[in-house]
């Protein structure tokens, strides 16, 4: 069965948005069929978010596996100060990221494209955020984390998304490994957010 992070031409398109709120202020995406979280802002996104959308992230942005953009969108519309890039394998996804992008009037300052990983991303960032695709496996997770340093500025920061039935626990004594400090900045209904400091 194909997942959020398969391309699946023949798959039939859903025109399909979805609304939240968060901070006051009212968000709606577009979405489709054969894309993460089609329905909705997930719970480990939101969590995410109200973790750190408000603190200072620098004003240079990864949003890594970004789906239809819930993530770095928000973050753009939250702060003008803030440049995101916006990130995934999934084609369908990021036409869906374009079209929000647009919608909510960040355009001119985000950037969204096609990479595996890190592999058609160059530059550094202050902050790399992402809810990472845990279905695909620790190979492309773990990759994740890892190319991460060399993606990021010194004293920049990952910050992630994980479930403690996901692999939280052994997850950040992986990222123990790379960083030089990792701290759970939240928790919630099983989910962690995690932060992981060069």
């Amino acid at each position: 069965m194909p997942q959020y992070f398969d391309n699946v031409e023949d798959l039939a398109h859903e025109n399909i948005s979805f609304s939240y709120t968060l901070f006051g202020e009212r968000f709606t995406l577009k979405s489709d069929a054969g894309v993460f979280s089609k329905d909705g802002l997930d719970d480990g996104s939101r969590l995410l978010l109200e973790t750190i959308a408000k603190t200072d992230l620098g004003t240079q942005i990864l949003d890594l596996g970004c789906g239809v953009g819930p993530i770095g969108l928000t973050l753009a519309k939250l702060d003008s100060s803030r440049h995101l890039t916006l990130a995934d394998v999934n084609l369908r996804a990021l036409d869906c990221a374009k079209a929000n992008a647009k919608a909510l009037g960040v355009a001119d300052r985000v950037e969204v494209l096609e990479s595996d990983v890190y592999s058609n991303i160059t530059a550094t960032f202050s902050t790399i955020v992402t809810n990472p695709p845990i279905r695909a496996g620790k190979k492309v997770t773990y990759a994740m984390y890892a190319g991460a340093l060399s993606h990021l500025n010194e004293g920049g920061s990952l910050i992630l998304v994980i479930r403690k039935q996901q692999g939280a626990p052994s997850c950040q004594r992986y990222l123990e490994t790379l960083f030089k400090e990792v701290t759970v900045a939240a928790q919630h209904k099983g989910y962690r957010i995690l932060i992981a400091k060069k």
